[in-house]
């Protein structure tokens, strides 16, 4: 664009007779942090300066502390969403005695629940506890099963619920269990 308008003044400048000048231009200077948005490219620019400001050394612990979140929510959403989760809270509202002391409509305390503990299905390693209500009370139901080896199935070693008064209570029946280890 610059280039054509130097070759179309050179033109006119021939036809008219007037000797043209060469054409010269100046080095210009690298737009500044304020300077607006660059409209044009030249090739005589200067570079900007490698060593500016590292201001983004500020968000660097804001952008950390984000992306952690955001993980350990994902996670906590893996738990929440798994079928081990959704099984416990499950037998839950079907046992007699979690309904005798929590009530109907047993669900999550919270609206976004945290699932506390191990789940580890590949090694054979569940451990997890989390906040659950009915009409009556809340309390914190804990579950823990293991697998002994890989061939074997998962043996629930617990499966309590603790209420805010600091009571516990065993919601497995032992004897039920065909798969029992003693």
């Amino acid at each position: 664009m610059v280039f054509s308008r130097i070759f179309t003044r050179r033109a006119a400048l021939a036809r008219m007779g007037r000797p043209t000048m060469p054409a010269r231009r100046t080095l210009i200077a690298a737009p500044g942090p304020n300077a607006g948005p660059l409209m044009e490219r030249r090739a005589d620019r200067e570079l900007p300066n490698p060593n500016g400001s590292r201001t983004w050394l500020l968000t660097l612990p804001i952008f950390i502390i984000a992306s952690g979140a955001g993980l350990l929510g994902i996670f906590n959403y893996q738990k929440q969403s798994s079928s081990i989760v959704s099984s416990t809270l499950y037998a839950l509202r079907t046992s007699p005695r979690a309904r005798e002391i929590l009530g109907d409509e047993i669900y999550f305390a919270q609206q976004i629940p945290w699932i506390s503990g191990e789940m580890n299905q590949l090694h054979g390693r569940i451990n997890i506890s989390f906040w659950v209500k009915g009409t009556k009370a809340q309390g914190k139901m804990k579950f823990r099963s293991i697998r002994p080896d890989r061939m074997s199935y998962f043996h629930t070693e617990e499966w309590s619920l603790e209420t805010e008064d600091g009571e516990v209570i065993e919601l497995l029946d032992k004897s039920a269990d065909p798969f029992r280890r003693e």
